[in-house]
């Protein structure tokens, strides 16, 4: 049991030994107070709840280096937490000590955050800063996690969400739009099999059936740094699984594979020389001047000979420029037009088709490669706006009541 000793200066200060045999005090203004706190002590000590009052002075930023350090997760996802935690949360609570942290603050932060960065961004922010704090109370440095009720905003819907491009748009304006030709088998299988990114230029010869028209999804390309590598297993259980090829594409692709053969173990869509392709570059070298191109991204116009630019930026301010050459205006134009239609949509579109076409909910999600039909449902599936076929459902209107 501690004791309580008077000061000097007419104030009372708490004296203990913690577990570990150190000993340590605490000053309060009345002795009440004082022994008030020991009894906490001796309580806490015996049900093994004990925190040291001076282990909350530990910096954030300290220990959110120690608990990255034990991780055990993927590369892939190591790289993409790393990101998060330098370029979101440590410039916030890097130095500041893990006990004066409180809900409100971090309630706050999160609210500031929501309106410069996406639910999904604000939502990896919050979970990396939950497991500092629960790692925080786990190993007795503060008593509580300070970030438990902690609420992010509901997300607005905005003019850029819920982008679909109909298969129609995909085959006849975005397809002949890619360059160099090579690549537009890979925009139409992408588009018309819902594969993801790493999916789609992870395909080898193996895992095509051609005669039968279908694909396997038995493996991924991963992406760190720059730096691409096979890995031998899909996203999760669900995304090994086979897709069916419509009957133009299976010939589209044969034409392609015998104009491009590729060895056993190289990806059918690798780049100049055969490795696989970096996102990154693709999207920035083919990707998105195909959709300046196809018309669905910013405007290129002729005037007098020359080529005029006009791009939107993220302000809405709309912005021109001449160009001597044509290649010149796409290109300034992809670079700097805000938003636009990403290489994802594609597989955001496939799942609208199909559910528009009427495919079940449960082949949906298999098709897509998700554990749970909830997800194809609430993330993947963008319902268009059938008029049509309501007003076929619904009849012509002969028989509408007057009035």
């Amino acid at each position: 049991m501690g004791f309580v000793d008077k000061t000097a200066g007419g104030k009372f200060k708490a004296y203990w030994r913690e577990p570990s045999g150190s000993q340590r005090s605490k000053t309060f203004g009345t002795e009440r107070e004082a022994k008030a706190f020991l009894a906490q002590v001796e309580v806490s000590r015996s049900n093994g709840t004990y925190v040291s009052p001076h282990a909350g002075r530990t910096r954030f930023g300290d220990h959110a280096g120690e608990w990255m350090a034990v991780w055990n997760i993927e590369r892939t996802t190591r790289a993409r937490d790393e990101s998060i935690m330098r370029t979101h949360v440590l410039p916030q609570w890097k130095d500041w000590q893990l006990g004066k942290i409180d809900n409100l603050s971090v309630q706050k932060w999160i609210t500031d955050l929501s309106a410069r960065r996406s639910r999904a961004t604000v939502a990896e922010c919050k979970r990396l800063m939950s497991g500092v704090m629960r790692s925080a109370v786990k190993n007795r440095l503060i008593g509580v996690d300070p970030t438990v009720g902690v609420r992010i905003p509901k997300r607005r819907v905005r003019d850029t969400d819920d982008q679909v491009i109909s298969r129609q748009e995909v085959r006849e304006l975005l397809v002949p739009a890619v360059r160099p030709e090579r690549y537009r088998v890979l925009v139409a299988t992408a588009a018309f099999t819902g594969m993801r990114w790493g999916e789609a230029v992870g395909l080898r010869r193996d895992a095509v059936d051609l005669d039968n028209g279908m694909v396997w999804v038995v493996r991924t390309i991963t992406e760190v740094a720059g730096h691409t590598e096979f890995k031998p297993y899909p996203k999760s259980g669900a995304g090994r699984r086979s897709i069916p090829l419509p009957g133009w594409l299976a010939d589209e692709l044969g034409e392609y594979l015998a104009a491009h053969p590729v060895g056993e173990r190289d990806p059918i869509f690798g780049n100049e020389v055969g490795r696989p392709l970096s996102r990154t570059s693709f999207r920035s070298r083919v990707w998105r001047p195909a959709l300046v191109r196809a018309g669905l991204l910013g405007e290129v116009e002729e005037v007098s000979g020359k080529f005029e630019a006009v791009w939107m930026d993220v302000d809405g301010d709309v912005h021109s420029q001449v160009f001597a050459r044509y290649e010149q205006a796409v290109v300034h134009v992809a670079r700097s037009e805000h938003g636009g239609l990403r290489f994802h949509d594609l597989r955001h579109s496939y799942g609208t088709w199909l559910a528009d076409d009427g495919i079940p909910p449960h082949r949906l999600a298999k098709i897509l490669g998700h554990e749970e039909v909830t997800t194809t449902m609430q993330l993947y599936v963008r319902r268009t706006d059938d008029h049509d076929g309501i007003r076929g459902l619904l009849g012509d209107g002969a028989d509408r009541p007057a009035g």
